[in-house]
């Protein structure tokens, strides 16, 4: 029963994020003017792209089968049309426009082997019928045409960025604690392949209900949260995992919560990762999310970078999501606010335990 229970609370939990954790947006279009089928095919090409391989499997057979039998009923009307096939009774001096075509089923297969180049040589085209040459011509020109075609949607959809996005990991959880003496939101993302990725940027945007001044309530409102690592936000050397961290200052949204009301807060955390592939130059985006039960207030991650015994780099990914527990102030106001401005050299235990006093008073006036 229990498990039952979690089971149901997690799929509600699914449902309700914007982003899910492998990137795909739970959004629903409701009184759109087009219909959903009508917008699909008239962009066919995108539809293509998004389509599961078993159905575009599907659709690329069925475009061949049915080309197939449709330039088949044109060879067979041009039999009929000569008095070529069997039930015509033709004269022994017939003048055939298809050599070896005499009914339904050879008409298919000469459509299979015009328009596939096949040319088994039993069926052979004769230059007496106009007719014949000119279905000839068309099926020739429309079979390279649809080839060409499904051979373009069979490569771009194998090359798609899409999959190499799949090589990017998020960690499962982010925490807040402290780093360089501020209160930061650090989350964990690596590449699993050795292979780079160029222009590497991380950034955040975090989707929650506000109300404005005039008393409107902005559904979904987006607040953009800036990641970064000690060398800078932009252009990740992403060589190895990263531990990116937000800052959270007077102007980040998370500087008003603390540990004790962070987990009745109501927020989506989306952090996106775009980059361009080193081996296709193709460009790629990742996403993911962290709902308030998904940040952890008070732990760190735990180092999964070391050096064997011949000097290589090694990552441990069993301790890619593994956290710690750390002292951590319950909230931002012990590392921005004025109380932790004091003179270090005077200080005493109990102007400590005063400023500890200060800034609890101070957190509990703001949450």
């Amino acid at each position: 029963m229990e498990l039952l229970r979690k089971f149901l609370a997690e799929r509600r939990i699914r449902k309700n994020r914007l982003v899910t954790k492998d990137g795909h947006c739970n959004i629903a279009y409701v009184s759109v003017r087009y219909s959903k089928l009508f917008i699909s095919v008239l962009d066919f090409w995108t539809t293509l792209m998004e389509m599961r391989w078993r159905y575009v499997t599907f659709h690329l057979s069925a475009s061949f089968i049915f080309s197939w039998f449709i330039f088949g009923l044109l060879w067979y009307w041009v039999a009929i049309a000569n008095g070529d096939l069997t039930w015509q009774n033709p004269p022994a001096n017939q003048s055939y426009c298809v050599l070896n075509m005499f009914d339904m089923t050879g008409a298919f297969l000469q459509s299979i082997e015009t328009q596939m180049s096949i040319g088994y040589g039993f069926r052979l085209l004769t230059p007496n019928c106009p007719s014949a040459i000119t279905v000839f011509t068309v099926q020739c020109v429309f079979g390279t045409i649809i080839i060409c075609f499904w051979c373009a949607v069979v490569m771009t959809k194998v090359a798609r960025p899409k999959k190499r996005a799949k090589t990017i990991s998020f960690s499962e959880k982010a925490v807040i604690c402290a780093k360089q003496g501020v209160l930061c939101l650090q989350i964990r993302v690596a590449n699993l392949r050795k292979s780079l990725t160029i222009g590497s940027q991380i950034y955040g945007k975090l989707l929650r209900t506000t109300v404005t001044p005039e008393g409107e309530s902005i559904i979904m409102d987006q607040i953009s949260i800036e990641f970064m690592v000690d060398s800078g936000k932009d252009n990740l050397f992403f060589v190895c995992p990263l531990t990116l961290y937000h800052v959270i200052d007077e102007t980040s949204p998370f500087f008003h919560m603390t540990v004790d009301n962070l987990q009745y807060q109501e927020f989506e955390l989306v952090v996106f990762l775009d980059g361009t592939a080193e081996s296709t130059s193709s460009s790629y985006q990742v996403r993911t999310s962290y709902i308030p039960r998904e940040i952890m207030w008070g732990y760190q991650f735990l180092p999964i970078i070391s050096r064997n015994k011949e000097g290589k780099y090694c990552v441990d990914f069993s301790n890619f999501s593994k956290v710690v527990g750390v002292d951590t102030a319950p909230c931002a106001y012990y590392y921005h606010g004025e109380s932790h401005v004091h003179n270090s050299s005077a200080g005493t235990d109990d102007e400590g335990f005063q400023e500890m006093e200060k800034t609890d008073q101070s957190c509990a006036s703001n949450m």
